[in-house]
């Protein structure tokens, strides 16, 4: 890997739990039980949050974006989402959940002036994307930028994870992996253990299925682990995202980048440390 791509994976490893947090923040929950979601699994709110962006879409158009989840688990959330509030009363109650939720997981720190200063590097990046055929990046891209620093950090740290995930889709295809046999080849490389893929919505059947799909082109062993072809190609599959994602890092200087991850450090020691985050997902940080 490339000194470049290096920095942007890191980068990436940084911002994605600052992203993340408001799939798992009680805050987020609170305001997504006052829409009227429920609460008792992440889910119906993760979908509302997520898709929120996009306008009304429906489970077709949720299903194509985010990729990885089966059909049948898209469809019990969406459309219904947006008969419990509509995408705009969803894009306001995030925006507060995460105000909420960043207040209280920086406390003073939220309005330090080196969260201001994060926030205008990361914003800077998200408005160099380039967002064409990238439809999440673009949704999220499209909305008012806010105007407290610690919001600002967060909305450009979701267009430019969005924008990283539109491009590992397109990855994905070039490899020729449909959803199912991309977790499954994911797992095999040890990026997270089948059960973790499996919150995914695809059936045994289906991940059986799609394990023979793999073992017949060579990228999978009888004992479900990767071949060499087949980790070759996830290495593959994750340079072309690595790259896809460089574009807009290059508006900032390799000083200002090296600034950005020193400023970056606390804040994501703070997101990782509050507990909120499962210790394996299936985004494979820190395993590939």
């Amino acid at each position: 890997m490339s000194e470049e791509l290096g920095r942007v994976r890191q980068l990436w490893h940084l911002l994605e739990p600052l992203h993340a947090v408001l799939y798992y923040a009680p805050e987020a929950f609170e305001e997504a039980a006052v829409l009227g979601y429920g609460v008792g699994e992440r889910w119906p709110s993760y979908f509302a949050w997520r898709a929120a962006p996009l306008g009304e879409a429906g489970a077709e158009r949720v299903t194509e974006t985010f990729y990885s989840f089966s059909p049948e688990m898209v469809a019990e959330h969406v459309p219904a989402a947006w008969s419990v509030a509509s995408p705009g009363a969803v894009l306001a109650a995030r925006r507060r959940a995460v105000d909420r939720t960043y207040r209280t997981l920086l406390g003073e720190a939220a309005g330090a002036p080196e969260t201001a200063a994060a926030a205008a590097l990361v914003r800077r990046v998200a408005e160099a994307a380039d967002t064409a055929g990238r439809p999440l990046a673009e949704a999220n891209a499209a909305l008012p930028w806010p105007d407290e620093p610690h919001l600002v950090l967060w909305q450009a740290a979701t267009v430019l994870r969005e924008h990283r995930g539109d491009g590992h889709l397109a990855a994905l295809a070039h490899a020729e992996l449909d959803p199912v046999e991309s977790l499954v080849s994911f797992a095999a490389i040890g990026a997270a253990r089948p059960e973790v893929f499996a919150s995914r919505g695809w059936g045994e059947g289906e991940w059986r299925a799609a394990r023979q799909r793999l073992l017949k082109r060579g990228l999978l062993a009888e004992d479900g682990t990767a071949t060499e072809e087949g980790r070759a190609l996830r290495a593959e599959v994750e340079r072309r995202t690595d790259e896809a994602a460089a574009g807009p890092w290059r508006v900032l200087g390799e000083g200002e980048r090296e600034r950005l991850v020193e400023l970056l450090g606390p804040l994501w020691v703070a997101a990782l440390g509050s507990g909120m985050l499962p210790s394996e997902t299936t985004l494979g940080i820190g395993k590939v």
